[in-house]
């Protein structure tokens, strides 16, 4: 799985459009392996990006939890921990 992909399930504020968009971009790159589509994918590679979101976009709206939402600050601060014991700063 691609680092750069955030869960975005059960947050509050809710995982915006923006945040989706960026999310189906990093996935449509790491399966075609390329950061930048060429002239003659391009459309292809944008219209893949575009279904991606808008099928996780449904799937956000139809997934269902009794946990609590997670605050993004929290969340951030443990990522940022993580790191600094991960890479030792």
């Amino acid at each position: 799985m691609c680092r750069n992909i955030r869960p975005l399930n059960n947050f509050e504020p809710p995982a915006s459009r923006d945040e989706v968009t960026a999310a189906a971009l990093q996935y449509v790159r790491k399966v075609a392996g390329t950061t930048k589509p060429s002239q003659a994918n391009e459309a292809a590679f944008y219209a893949a990006v575009k279904e991606i979101a808008h099928i996780t976009e449904h799937l956000l709206d139809d997934l269902v939890t009794t946990a609590p939402p997670k605050n993004r600050e929290v969340e951030a601060e443990k990522a940022r921990a993580r790191a600094r014991v991960r890479y030792g700063t």
